[in-house]
């Protein structure tokens, strides 16, 4: 309110001179490029008032104001370049695990590859085990039928033997004397070994 009263003061005091060297050089055509020593004066007047007032009353705000609106924009630039620095030790973290991640992700495949080759490895080798006892199995109970068959072909052949020799040979031999003698010409007869 104040600041206003005086910037009118200012104006009625600076104004009334103008007008009354307006007034008097009415009749004179006026030369804008000349001197005039009363209108300099005054306007030299005015504006070391005017830089008075100024400087006692709106300088120190202005002032004021800008210097805190520079510390407003610098405490923002601050915390943007502390927010950046922030964010980038962030990122790299985050690209460190995201590595870390990848690389426990490749050894896991690895180790689940190896896994999955052993375990077809240990398939195979079970597999050919229990072929093996299968063919030995098999091989064994082929001997087994294989000398069963034998025997049964050789007391069918004593018993064919013994009848046909009982019925040409009229001497009466018994059964077991029988047997025991066919038997040790069809070993005779037969390899060694079965």
């Amino acid at each position: 309110m104040r600041i206003l009263l005086l910037n009118a003061l200012l104006l009625a005091a600076t104004a009334t001179p103008a007008l009354a060297a307006e007034a008097a050089q009415a009749t004179e055509p006026v030369n804008l490029l000349s001197p005039h020593g009363g209108l300099m004066f005054w306007t030299l007047a005015i504006f070391l008032v005017l830089l008075v007032v100024l400087s006692k009353f709106a300088f120190k705000p202005i002032l004021a104001a800008v210097e805190a609106r520079e510390h407003h924009l610098q405490s923002m630039l601050d915390e943007a370049t502390r927010d950046r620095e922030q964010a980038a030790a962030l990122l790299a973290e985050q690209q460190a695990a995201l590595t870390a991640a990848r690389g426990d992700a490749q050894k896991f495949i690895a180790d689940s590859r190896a896994a999955a080759e052993k375990i077809r490895q240990d398939l195979l080798e079970q597999t050919r085990q229990e072929q093996q006892a299968i063919l030995e199995r098999a091989r064994g109970e082929i001997a087994v039928e294989t000398e069963r068959a034998v025997a049964t072909l050789r007391r069918e052949a004593v018993d064919l033997a013994i009848a046909g020799a009982g019925k040409v040979i009229a001497r009466n031999l018994d059964d077991a004397e029988n047997r025991r003698i066919i038997d040790g010409y069809l070993a005779s007869l037969t390899p060694a070994g079965r």
